[in-house]
């Protein structure tokens, strides 16, 4: 029997970002979903564990294929999270899984789409110092690639382009342009910090605390800055 007099447990909470892509189709469809299967055999891991909303705003109720959309979506991977832009009632519609939507998100700007495919980079492809473990990879990480590093710190010399991701058990030091989503400190590290030669990054993320694009100082937009963990609160401030 549980003691109903020993004190309640603190229940825990924190808040998360992810970046979702917004897909909007066109008609006509068939020529769309054809333009998408072009995508996805250029870029095979692209779409691969990304939440996608559905935005129907460029369609119409009597969109010729529009029936039969979501289930071409999902049987090409492509994971819906959530629906916008159209309208429950209409009859095409009437048979879809709708997904709830989210209130709120703001927008990112557009994510460019990889011309070929731009697999996980793994750390092999980096030169390891032993005494720091940390992970060099010289050269621009493009849109939908990811570098995993849980080891220690991650350094890129280049830029890192929007839609790319990269995630470091350590500190991430960006000798470039950083527009993509930076996870640093991803064992537990609150020590880990985010640098970057221009900061134009779409998320921040230390030891679990995440900051978005638009919660960073405009003033800081572009130029060099480090990012760092203070009272559980991610603060970015100038490099000098």
């Amino acid at each position: 029997m549980p003691d109903e007099s020993s004190p309640l447990p603190r229940i825990r909470a924190r808040g998360r970002s992810f970046l979702a892509l917004v897909l909007s189709p066109e008609a006509a469809l068939d020529d769309w979903l054809r333009g998408l299967d072009a995508q996805i055999a250029r870029s095979p891991s692209f779409f691969v564990g990304k939440p996608i909303i559905l935005d129907l705003g460029l369609l119409s109720a009597d969109a010729e294929g529009l029936d039969g959309l979501l289930a071409a979506l999902l049987a090409r991977g492509v994971r819906i999270i959530a629906i916008e832009g159209g309208d429950r009632g209409w009859p095409a519609l009437a048979g879809w899984d709708w997904p709830d939507g989210f209130a709120g998100g703001r927008a990112s700007g557009p994510v460019d789409l990889p011309d070929e495919d731009e697999s996980p980079v793994p750390a092999s492809q980096g030169t390891a110092s032993q005494a720091a473990a940390s992970l060099i990879v010289e050269g621009p990480i493009r849109s939908g690639q990811a570098i995993l590093h849980p080891d220690g710190d991650v350094i890129i010399v280049g830029s890192v382009a929007s839609g790319a991701e990269i995630s470091a058990g350590g500190s991430v030091h960006v000798y470039g342009t950083l527009r993509g989503r930076v996870i640093a400190g991803m064992g537990g590290q609150d020590g880990a910090r985010i640098f970057a030669q221009a900061m134009k990054a779409e998320l921040l993320a230390i030891d679990g605390y995440y900051m978005i694009a638009e919660d960073i100082d405009a003033a800081l937009h572009g130029k060099p800055a480090q990012a760092l963990l203070q009272d559980d609160t991610i603060v970015v401030r100038k490099l000098d």
